[in-house]
């Protein structure tokens, strides 16, 4: 999602965090697990924390967290 907001293509943000645009693909897709130094050099890029960008666990998709916070406001 931080790369598609900023509106980067794959191979845009590949060579800014110096890897393969294929890597970024598979971290997308959750085919590959980010060394800790590619997990850094991400968050800093996208200027956020780097629990927001990586979690051991699965993120909710964008349906499950907009059913909870409807959940939430009821």
């Amino acid at each position: 999602m931080l790369r598609t907001e900023k509106g980067l293509s794959r191979k845009e943000l590949a060579d800014a965090v110096g890897v393969n645009f294929q890597t970024i693909g598979y971290l997308e897709r959750g085919d590959y697990n980010a060394s800790l130094e590619l997990a850094f050099k991400l968050a800093e890029y996208f200027d956020v924390p780097i629990d927001m960008a990586f979690s051991p666990r699965p993120f909710k998709t964008l349906a499950e967290e907009l059913a909870a916070a409807k959940r939430a406001a009821e």
